[in-house]
């Protein structure tokens, strides 16, 4: 009987999955615990291993379709079985009948003498090269060496290196006319997207010696399907709109104390070799401090309870390409600006490679958005659920301010934070004293080591 290969769950409420690519293709060896599909989830990007040994067959689901979690999305036969010995839906199996012999599975490659990473088996396959040619520089051949060898291919002009490339990037690249060797991929491990060769098509094109006429008939749009992390985004902020009251608090804050406090933090930074801290690191240890004081900033409502957390989890909202994510900082309260800091760029990277792990977008409870970065001076973030509030915060703006009793005016740093907080749980007041601590431990550092 072919044994089910069933897409496992990697969150509690999560639904569906969609399929970047598969690994492996039908008819294909595979082994237990090799990476056979890539999927992606409304937070990461994730390989799922083969259950068992044998070959890949039936598969239900193709590239770029979603696939329900807990739900066969292919089998695995072993020596002797095929689809047919399969009962129809609903009825009783079979009895077991002679069958033709199947056809004879092609001998697999000989394995290299050294073995290698299941990262590094599908890097080579991407690139179409032989992982018995590729020298180790360890105990296994990694996906560096690799990488390390196909770019000494390319320097000697010995071998076609194959550009890793969605299915939809693949058709773009012909219909723009665009080589995806001339493509940077800003997807997982280099591999060039649909957005990538749109973006290479439109910066390739030259200017039109005629004056532009525009066509008699509309140009068709370019679709792109609402399909993986962009739908799921939708789907929750649209719910989270429609059923969360949102209450909108907006402060500004004076930065000077915050900014020179920083600047000597950084300096000591400097003289011990670690990176400079971040204006967000400083934004997630205050705020931290604040949550603390203010318990119902960080909660839930679950059966009909307020859930007043212990835990302050807080997430930092990180754009992508394709999206929005949000790592975790577990424990923050618990945590050095220094740790904040080291935590928040590793967390960031990960992000941007497209490589964070299910517990790194797990537990949070209070979230940051950021777009300071972007100039923005002000916005409204909607709520994670089932998260209370969430900080959206601005730029750094220098303006002028009355400073003292005498109406003495002096240019400062200024910056704007709006809070939206669940009006269920929270109320204004509540959600001001919140503000007022925040902005109180910005303007005087000195109150979180209080």
């Amino acid at each position: 009987m072919p044994t089910p290969f069933i897409m496992p769950k990697m969150d509690m409420d999560q639904e569906v999955v969609t399929i970047i690519s598969w690994l492996k293709k039908e008819g294909e060896r595979i082994e237990k615990g090799e990476p056979v599909i890539e999927v992606e989830t409304d937070k990461i990007t994730s390989e799922i291993e083969a259950p068992e040994s044998g070959i890949l067959a039936g598969i239900l689901y193709q590239e770029n379709e979603e696939a329900p979690v807990t739900k066969v999305v292919a089998y695995i036969l072993k020596e002797g079985e095929s689809m047919d010995s399969l009962p129809a839906a609903g009825a009783p199996a079979a009895p077991q009948v002679a069958q033709p012999a199947a056809a004879p599975v092609p001998a697999q490659p000989a394995k290299p003498a050294v073995p290698a990473t299941p990262l590094a088996e599908k890097v080579s396959a991407d690139l179409h090269i032989k992982l018995d040619q590729v020298p180790a520089s360890g105990p296994k051949v990694t996906r560096k060496d690799v990488e390390s060898f196909a770019e000494s291919l390319k320097e000697q002009g010995e071998h076609r290196v194959q550009t890793p490339a969605t299915p939809a990037a693949r058709r773009l690249s012909g219909e723009n006319g665009v080589p995806l060797d001339a493509v940077s991929g800003t997807g997982p491990r280099g591999r060039v997207q649909a957005a990538d060769v749109l973006h290479q098509a439109a910066a390739a094109q030259v200017a039109p010696e005629k004056p532009f006429k525009p066509a008699s008939k509309a140009l068709p749009a370019t679709a792109v399907p609402f399909v993986g992390k962009r739908k799921r985004i939708a789907e929750r902020l649209t719910a989270s709109y429609q059923s969360i009251p949102h209450i909108f608090l907006t402060v500004e804050v004076d930065m000077s104390a915050a900014e020179a406090a920083r600047k000597r933090v950084n300096q000591l930074a400097e003289k011990q070799g670690k990176p400079a801290v971040s204006v967000t690191a400083f934004l997630v240890k205050t705020v931290a401090w604040a949550l603390k004081r203010h318990p119902y900033l960080n909660a839930t409502l679950q059966d009909d309870k307020i859930q007043l957390l212990q835990d302050v989890n807080i997430g930092v909202a990180t754009a992508l390409e394709d999206g929005l994510i949000v790592p975790v900082i577990q424990a923050a309260d618990q945590l050095s600006l220094a740790g904040i800091n080291e935590h928040l760029r590793y967390l960031t990277a990960q992000a941007r490679a497209g490589a964070l792990t299910a517990e790194e977008v797990a537990g949070g409870t209070f979230t940051i958005s950021n777009l300071g970065m972007f100039g923005i001076s002000s916005f409204t973030a909607i709520i994670n659920p089932p998260q209370s509030a969430i900080l959206a915060v601005g730029t750094v703006t220098r303006k002028p301010v009355v400073v003292d009793e005498n109406d003495t005016i002096a240019v400062r740093p200024i910056m704007n934070l709006t809070l939206s907080a669940d009006h269920r749980l929270v109320d204004g007041a509540v959600a001001a004293a919140f503000l007022a601590d925040l902005v109180s431990a910005l303007e005087a550092p000195e109150l979180v080591l209080y």
